[in-house]
């Protein structure tokens, strides 16, 4: 009994508090977003704050549960609580309910589970077991091969699901992998990949081939500075274009310039990289093999854009770029999210006065919107305290996981922070027009009793682990 008061004394308040000032914000707003003259009562639990608040009770019980656990325990069990939560990714796929084309819930009674919200907490116990073993090492090809596993499995696993924007939040746990080690060029080239796929969707085949040879160019001279290297290049370019456009005509082919320069450039890259290789040019090797991969991938963006992703994300992420402009479609969310957020002016219309939300312009306003509300009744005050509450957490959390004396501790804590972050960066930057509409929550705020649950146990474990911090040495 002693240790257990102990740990209370030991664990971060402030933390806690912003917890409960989250959590509470949240009801308050569901409430609002969703009130009704035929339900005053903020305990009806026929309704959704009603069922909120039952959540609530039931995440503050899981948070002292938490904190009186040995956190040895957490330590030990990574790998048996993420085995289980990968069983449950994999029942949902046969037992799970269908909800707006994704499948991605098990029903126990009235109470719908999504497994997908829980499996981000056994990744992250996962990794910060591993990367706290004795024999991990970046370099070794076992290890990359084990930490690729441990986040392939879930994400494809959630893409089966069809629930694309859950399975894009994996993407947080980059940041801890690179604290801990992984080499800067994974990030470097996961950049060049979304920036690839953008301009392939915004600019022409033709003129992103063209940008693609231009800027390979320039970078070969940036790095060798020796112009006379360029000149094989040059003449393999050319040739390869001269001789692929005499076959297209031999062989009565549609002339098409793009194709001509695609495999004309595929061509090159090749007979380049080949030629990079053999007189010893590192530079060279990288940049040509860069290129031909860019090629290919550029060869596949619409592909994988048509094929892949499902129509109402085509849609949102057209909209987003300014492709296709569809105002009462794709783009409806986002532009009534706007006016209900700008119409709360500067203090906001106050509780319950928001019009945007109460006559249902906004869909999902208690769920992915909630911003919207706090926007609309709270003003820009309103949101910049939430927006403060959630930065000022965050950096409070790299803080404490940067003191932490376990390697375990730290990679947890870490692994906390950047899923915080990309929840709340994402959520808030769909509500205001700066991301695409993927369907993630807003932590501690949004409905819904599994992400509740979920960021709560993601949270107090930390602070838990951070609580015994002076036991914790490995």
């Amino acid at each position: 009994m002693a240790q257990i008061f102990s740990i209370w004394k030991k664990v971060d308040w402030v933390i806690i508090l912003i917890f409960i000032f989250m959590v509470l914000s949240g009801w308050m707003n569901i409430y609002s977003a969703v009130y009704s003259e035929e339900h005053r009562s903020i305990f009806d639990l026929e309704q959704r704050y009603g069922k909120q608040m039952i959540w609530i009770i039931f995440a503050l019980v899981l948070a002292v549960l938490i904190m009186v656990t040995d956190s040895n325990f957490f330590v030990a069990f990574s790998f048996p609580i993420y085995s289980i939560l990968i069983f449950l990714l994999i029942v949902v796929l046969f037992l799970g309910r269908e909800v707006n084309g994704a499948r991605a819930w098990i029903m126990i009674g009235d109470f719908a589970l999504q497994p997908s919200e829980f499996a981000k907490l056994g990744v992250s116990l996962a990794l910060a077991k591993i990367l706290s073993s004795y024999d991990f090492s970046f370099k070794t090809f076992n290890s990359k091969i084990l930490i690729a596993g441990i986040l392939v499995v879930p994400v494809v696993l959630i893409l089966f699901q069809n629930d694309t924007g859950s399975a894009l939040v994996y993407l947080a746990f980059l940041i801890p992998l690179f604290r801990e080690g992984m080499s800067g060029l994974i990030l470097f080239f996961l950049f060049l990949f979304a920036l690839f796929f953008i301009l392939s969707l915004v600019l022409s085949p033709l003129l992103f081939v063209c940008i693609l040879i231009v800027a390979g160019f320039a970078v070969f001279i940036s790095m060798r500075k020796r112009w006379s290297e360029m000149t094989p290049a040059f003449i393999v370019l050319g040739s390869s274009i001269l001789l692929v456009s005499i076959i297209f005509l031999v062989f009565s082919i549609d002339f098409n310039f793009y194709f001509i320069l695609l495999i004309s450039s595929f061509i090159s890259g090749l007979i380049l990289l080949f030629l990079s290789i053999y007189k010893r040019i590192p530079q060279a090797t990288l940049i040509v093999s860069l290129f031909i991969i860019s090629l290919l991938f550029s060869f596949t963006v619409d592909f994988a854009f048509d094929n892949i992703l499902q129509s109402h994300q085509q849609d949102r992420i057209n909209d987003l770029l300014g492709i296709k402009s569809d105002p009462h479609g794709a783009g409806y969310h986002v532009i009534q999210s706007k006016i209900a957020i700008g119409s709360g002016g500067f203090f906001g219309k106050g509780f319950l006065k928001g019009t945007q939300t109460k006559f249902d312009f906004v869909p999902e306003q208690s769920t992915d919107f909630i911003f919207c509300t706090v926007g609309e009744e709270w003003g820009f005050l309103g949101s910049i305290i939430v927006v403060a509450a959630f930065i000022y957490m965050l950096f409070r959390i790299i803080k404490l996981a940067e003191r932490q004396r376990s390697v375990f501790s730290r990679v947890y804590g870490y692994c906390t922070a950047s899923i915080l972050f990309f929840h709340f960066a994402i959520n808030i930057g769909m509500t205001i027009g700066l991301a695409p509409v993927i369907g993630i929550p807003l932590p501690f705020f949004s409905y819904g009793g599994s992400s509740l649950w979920f960021f709560t146990a993601l949270l107090f474990i930390f602070l838990r682990l951070d609580a015994s911090r002076f036991e914790q040495l490995h």
